[in-house]
């Protein structure tokens, strides 16, 4: 073979070899290609779900803090209002004594103040806990003061005497009745 003839051969040889070099080069390309964007996804999959948790997480928070603020708003006056119910208890206990009196002018004016006061006090949020003679004791609802005989077979673990009038503020109960039950 002369000179001629071997490079000829040589150049077609590395015709030959180049093709497959870049069919494995363009086989490679679109794998790696693949394998990236579907990184590419992942990582954003990855960031959507961190940013979805991290946004989640707020609107608790926002709605934890607007919850509590609701709610102090709502007892930041239950101090007041826990210093007004002997005024309260007082006003009701002079209303018990004049009735008995003859002095009308008298009662009108305590009336008056005493339902002012109830009225002021009932739009603020205060409201009495009914509580009567003859209804079922719970623990949960009234504080027993005393216990004494029952009068009556029918009376045995029931309110005998209210003591004392319990109040709520909103649904707290900020005063628990106090009562007298019998044995």
């Amino acid at each position: 073979m002369s000179k001629k003839e071997q490079n000829e051969q040589n150049i077609e040889d590395q015709q030959v070899e180049q093709p497959v070099a870049e069919e494995t080069q363009v086989e490679e390309t679109p794998e790696t290609e693949v394998s990236i964007e579907d990184k590419l996804n992942e990582d954003l999959a990855k960031e959507k779900d961190k940013f979805m948790r991290l946004f989640a997480e707020f609107e608790n928070y926002k709605r934890r803090t607007s919850k509590e603020r609701v709610e102090l708003f709502k007892t930041a006056s239950e101090d007041v209002m826990k210093s007004m119910l002997p005024v309260l208890d007082d006003f009701d206990r002079a209303y018990a004594e004049i009735s008995k009196s003859d002095a009308e002018d008298l009662l009108k004016g305590v009336e008056l103040i005493r339902q002012k006061l109830k009225s002021t006090l009932q739009q603020k949020g205060l409201s009495e806990i009914e509580v009567t003679a003859g209804d079922a004791f719970n623990a949960d609802d009234h504080e027993a003061v005393t216990q004494i005989p029952a009068p009556s077979e029918d009376l045995k673990g029931k309110i005998i005497d209210v003591i004392e009038k319990g109040y709520k503020l909103g649904d707290k109960i900020i005063r628990f009745p106090k009562v007298v039950i019998g044995q």
